[in-house]
């Protein structure tokens, strides 16, 4: 992606007013540096205050850059392929000519808060290859399993040039609309299974995605995973679709053996030829007033949590609640009265 002559400047903590100093990460970022992305993404990633200053004033001079990609989000239950799926499905976009980012984002342990990180081990092959770049994040608390700065991320390999970004999320839950409210396309990766389990797979999450691809479609699982696809697409015609102007696929492939793989990168451009740039660019626009509004509920929240009276009475008020002595509804009541100086 060619770099532009008139580059925005980016304000440093080292800035001062009179001299504004470009952000050091944001001409070989630009110009597709491996090192520089990953730290750009470790810095969109920081809870320190001034690392936010420093990465909002990166993302802002970033965005005329972004946007060209592919944005493509992948989800499925655990043990379903994933991640041989994306390994294979990013080999043969490679091969294609195109240049793929992965975000992984790895579940975090609600007990001890840790994650595995494991992503790069499991697509080894992928991320042996210049133009792979695999991100393992932390989901955190993130409801659905993204990590609150994958948008940001996003944006950033968009920026250093890659033209496929590919979110993968911890599995199949509640909250996966996290994902499919940042991708122009969600996918589904399902087993092959078919009569009570089918009625395991969340309507939600069916009703969400935009392709449904039946993986495992090999051996002994062959057949089923045809029989899986049709009673799948049966499903979907009882389901109002996402779009209007695009009614779900259900495909098959075997990531292992490499076959469907390229029906399903088809059926992607498909999908977008459907949608049209206009449908895309709309997509991507309500998405972005999400994003704000999120973006303000989290930051609220934590500023919430910081705020020395609240910390000072929260102990309590939970140990109440706990206890039955006091109505949800009433701490809540007396935490938000507390913050906004009632």
């Amino acid at each position: 992606m060619p770099i532009r002559s008139a580059r925005p400047v980016v304000m440093t903590a080292l800035a001062t007013k009179t001299q504004p100093v470009e952000d050091p990460l944001f001409a070989p970022l630009l110009a597709g540096d491996r090192r520089a992305l990953a730290r750009a993404i470790t810095l969109v990633e920081s809870t320190r205050e001034d690392h936010r200053e420093r990465a909002d004033a990166l993302l802002t001079a970033l965005l005329p850059h972004t946007g060209r990609s592919v944005r493509l989000g992948i989800t499925g239950v655990p043990g379903v392929g994933k991640s041989t799926f994306i390994e294979r499905f990013g080999l043969h976009l490679i091969e294609a000519g195109h240049k793929v980012a992965v975000l992984a984002i790895d579940p975090s342990s609600k007990r001890t808060g840790g994650s595995i990180l494991g992503d790069k081990t499991r697509m080894e092959l992928l991320s042996r290859q210049a133009n792979a770049f695999i991100r393992p994040s932390p989901a955190g608390t993130t409801l659905g399993g993204v990590a609150r700065r994958t948008r940001e991320a996003m944006l950033l390999v968009e920026a250093a040039g890659h033209d496929v970004a590919i979110v993968e999320t911890v599995g199949v839950g509640q909250s996966e609309t996290a994902v499919a409210d940042m991708v122009d396309m969600f996918i589904l990766l399902l087993p092959p299974s078919g009569g009570d389990d089918l009625q395991g797979i969340k309507k939600g999450v069916v009703e969400l995605a935009d392709l449904l691809v039946v993986n495992k479609a090999d051996g002994d699982l062959a057949r089923a995973a045809q029989r899986s696809a049709s009673d799948y697409l049966n499903a979907l015609r009882l389901l109002y679709p996402v779009s209007a102007a695009w009614m779900p696929e259900v495909r098959t492939c075997s990531a292992v053996e490499g076959r469907g793989i390229a029906e399903v990168w088809d059926a992607v451009g498909r999908y977008r030829a459907a949608q049209g740039e206009a449908g895309i660019a709309r997509r991507r626009g309500v998405q972005a007033r999400a994003w704000l509004w999120n973006e303000i509920g989290e930051t609220l929240m934590a500023a919430l949590r910081r705020h020395p009276e609240v910390k000072r009475q929260l102990a309590a008020l939970e140990h109440d609640v706990e206890t039955g002595a006091l109505a949800p509804s009433a701490a809540a009541r007396r935490i938000l009265g507390t913050f906004l100086g009632r």
